[in-house]
């Protein structure tokens, strides 16, 4: 099917009428979205991803979908006492409709937050009549409302029959899709197109580029002993860790776009104890599948330097987790489906590159082209400022009706964009 451009793109008199069944709804989505945030659900508090998880299943339950939950593959995690321990991941939510029609969908959120749940930061409270701060409200919880909306609201469409889809709300987003990340891969290698649900940029943009991500933590091993009496046979693990830590540090700079982040050291006690275990835990963001070797080869460089010195040992733990987004071509007819949906309603959709992650860094590597910021309007997300303006769980809804009534109706043609994502990851491949 060609394109369809944007001055032959129309609404039908029906398309509008399931348009306007949206903006009735905002009570209720506010009222939805208060009850949300208001349960703390953070990546590891397993009581309330349960709690929230419950939220959520009652509220898909509108979409008369199969809705079940996804035990998620186990992890490792480097505990402060330099223990690898093996980790379990709450479920994540799977909802599934039509999956024998001839155009498939993979739609992803994540039902975690950041704030742990001793953080003061547990409720939601107005700043102003289209403004609340809270917890989750744009990250991602007032998106995950606009995709159940949208997914509501295609259902009115005679064209509805034509796509099937499969919604992930994951419980470990925030932590880098750990558990869940392998549910993506194979959702997305089986998906058409992929949308997901994370807050559009404070000023309504859409992210572009993601950069990828990955994240270590180095355990780094030495020899108690007196910090007095015999200092001598001691083995400081935390002035080897510093050693490491400036140096890592010092990459920074020296490769475009390569970012590499220390987060938190653990180790040491008693200032008259040597330290013997000091674990560094830090990020690197790439811009390029090509860095990831570079950046590779650094780690593995300064390690050794560490564990060559008298009676240190390091180790170091971790990897990518997330390979770049680029704005490949597939990526990009995405993106101009979102900004002819946008036309329609009066909306200038706009995007910028971004240095941060999240489920479409996934998706795309499984070859699945898609966007990822269709989610509300707000900002300052990952602090007690996190705030949502209101009136976008209906406009975000109403963006995204759109998109699924043009796929629905073939204007939007699934199947050739995924066909042009699969040229691509070929073309690359062969490079």
């Amino acid at each position: 099917m060609p394109d369809i451009t944007m001055a032959e793109l129309t609404l039908t008199p029906l398309e509008q009428q399931i348009l306007d069944t949206l903006p009735p709804q905002k009570d209720d989505l506010v009222q939805t979205l208060l009850a949300w945030s208001s349960q703390n659900s953070s990546s590891h508090n397993a009581e309330g991803l349960t709690a929230m998880r419950a939220l959520l299943r009652r509220r898909a339950v509108r979409l008369d979908a199969s809705i079940t939950n996804y035990d998620l593959a186990s992890g490792e995690y480097v505990t402060s006492a330099g223990e690898k321990k093996i980790v379990s991941y709450a479920p994540a939510l799977e909802i599934t409709k039509r999956p024998d029609a001839p155009v498939q969908l993979v739609l992803t959120g994540h039902y975690d937050t950041v704030f742990q749940k001793d953080f003061h930061f547990q409720t939601p409270s107005y700043v102003d009549d289209n403004t609340v701060n809270g917890p989750g409200t744009a990250d991602m919880k007032g998106g995950i409302l606009v995709m159940m909306s949208a997914l509501e609201a295609l259902e009115q469409s005679p064209h509805a029959a034509n796509i099937g889809y499969t919604v992930l709300l994951s419980p470990d987003e925030e932590i880098g899709s750990p558990g869940s990340s392998k549910r993506l891969m194979e959702l997305g290698r089986k998906a058409h197109v992929g949308l997901t649900f994370e807050p559009a940029l404070p000023d309504g943009s859409l992210a572009g580029a993601r950069k990828g991500s990955g994240n270590w933590a180095l355990i780094v091993k030495g020899r108690a002993a007196h910090a007095g009496r015999e200092h001598h046979l001691g083995r400081n693990a935390i002035a080897a860790m510093a050693e490491f830590v400036v140096a890592l540090d010092g990459l920074n700079g020296q490769r475009a776009d390569v970012t590499f982040n220390i987060g938190k050291i653990d180790g040491g006690g008693a200032t008259n104890i040597v330290p013997e275990l000091a674990i560094g835990r830090f990020n690197v963001r790439v811009k390029e599948n090509g860095d990831d070797g570079w950046v590779t080869e650094q780690l593995e460089k300064l390690t050794a330097m560490i564990d060559e010195k008298d009676g240190i040992s390091a180790e170091l733990t971790g990897g990518f987790t997330r390979p770049p987004k680029p704005m490949s071509p597939a990526n990009a007819q995405v993106f101009d489906w979102v900004k002819q949906a946008g036309a329609l309603l009066g909306q200038t959709i706009k995007w910028a590159p971004s240095g941060g992650v999240c489920e479409g860094n996934n998706l795309w590597a499984a070859g699945c082209p898609n966007v990822d910021t269709l989610g509300v309007i707000g900002g300052e997300i990952h602090s007690d400022r996190e705030y949502i303006k209101l009136d976008s769980l209906v406009t975000r809804a109403q963006l995204a009706t759109v998109i699924l009534l043009k796929l629905a109706s073939g204007e939007f043609d699934a199947k050739a964009c995924k066909s042009l994502a699969e040229i691509g990851q070929t073309e690359k491949g062969a490079h």
